[in-house]
């Protein structure tokens, strides 16, 4: 096992009417004055909004409101919460919503405290020393963004998908009622299921080989996401069901999965272009390339692959060919995918990518020629761009 740094300072509050807790929480952080950021109008029609402002009137908590994000969040938006934020002197961050608003928040808290183009640290060009606090209500279990350091952008001008991890945006609280979750659509729901596993498989497939607690802790959370993604399409009140889902996402990115082992990230990486350039579903994106990627480099270890196989998808090892264990336990997972209407091809997205595209795609990736991607296999440009061509 390799060494590692494991820090999870937010506080969970999980379990039913937990959003009723916000004002109190903003009030212990020593907060004043909030901007409330979220999405379209799904939390105003539901009443959480309103149940929101009037937790923090109640606790005597200022409060400023900026609605609009959307998936793929635009830094547009974020640009003008930050100008409020200064404008406005808000020294706390409250997002209510899924990933998107969260990673919009977090960027606006970078922004608010730095002189410069909030830009320059997605683009790696300046490192954040300070950040407002951020808080969370999450209503979409799927990115981890609730306990991660992690944010994802995408700037118009070239339409360039970029994230930024930093230790500073890990949110003080997030609050967890996976009530909140009943309403969303079928297809939000099983890009969440995608996204929550993609974010253990980034880490599982390493080549560290003495790793087996967090092996085991990755298979388990994979197993109970197979397990309970179905039901809550099925049943979309399941409260059991969306509890167990939104903890597991909570899980697949604070660091628990990847403690004392190598990373890949490769997935990720490729599906942030196509989220950039065709403004796709982040789950919906990574079921799709997933697969490609998963055949382009399993040779590197068959033995992972087979273990994934087996511990996780249920294949019966075939002990005389790895490579047919590995392969059975690919073709499956990308079953699931298609059991909760997934894509496993970006045709499926209906996209049809040209050879300009795959270039382009494969370009903006390596960023413009300047780094490769992965871990359990290293990919160059010419490696991205097979990829994208095997998974049109």
């Amino acid at each position: 096992m390799k060494n590692f740094t494991y820090y999870t300072p937010s506080k969970i509050v999980f379990g039913k009417d937990t959003e009723e807790q916000v004002g109190q929480l903003v009030k212990d952080s020593g907060a004043t004055k909030v901007l409330l950021h979220y999405g379209g109008e799904s939390a105003k029609r539901s009443g959480l909004l309103e149940r929101v402002k009037d937790s923090l009137s109640a606790a005597g908590i200022e409060f400023l409101e900026l609605g609009g994000v959307v998936p793929n969040p635009r830094m547009s938006l974020a640009y003008e919460g930050i100008e409020l934020c200064k404008k406005e002197e808000v020294d706390f961050i409250l997002p209510v919503g899924g990933g998107s608003v969260i990673d919009s928040a977090k960027c606006i808290a970078y922004g608010a405290v730095y002189d410069g183009d909030v830009w320059d640290f997605y683009s790696r060009k300046a490192t954040a020393v300070d950040a407002l606090p951020v808080g969370t209500i999450l209503t979409l279990a799927a990115t981890g963004s609730e306990m991660s350091d992690s944010s994802v952008m995408t700037l118009e001008e070239g339409w360039l998908k970029r994230g930024y991890n930093n230790d500073l945006s890990r949110p003080l609280f997030s609050i967890l009622n996976p009530e909140l979750t009943y309403t969303l659509p079928e297809y939000q729901t099983a890009c969440g299921v995608v996204d929550i596993m993609m974010h253990t498989m980034e880490r599982y497939f390493n080549h560290t080989s003495d790793s087996q607690l967090t092996d085991a802790i990755s298979e388990a959370l994979l197993r109970t996401v197979l397990d309970f993604g179905p039901v809550v399409m099925a049943d979309p009140k399941n409260y059991n069901a969306r509890a167990q889902i939104m903890w597991a996402g909570c899980l697949s990115h604070n660091g628990l999965t990847g403690a004392g082992v190598d990373t890949d990230w490769s997935t990720h990486q490729l599906e942030h272009e196509l989220g950039g350039l065709f403004d796709v579903a982040h789950g919906a994106g990574l079921s799709a390339v997933w697969g490609s990627w998963a055949r382009y480099v399993y040779t590197e270890d068959p033995r992972r692959f087979a273990q994934f196989a087996v511990n996780v998808m249920g294949v019966s090892n075939d002990f005389r060919n790895e490579e047919a264990t590995a392969l059975a336990g690919i073709s499956k997972l990308e079953e699931f995918f298609q059991s909760i209407n997934m894509p496993i091809s970006i045709s499926d997205l209906g996209i049809e990518l040209s050879d300009a595209e795959i270039d382009e795609l494969a370009y903006k990736c390596c960023f413009m020629g300047k780094r490769t991607i992965g871990g359990f296999k290293k990919l160059d440009q010419d490696d991205m761009a097979e990829i994208f061509r095997m998974a049109r």
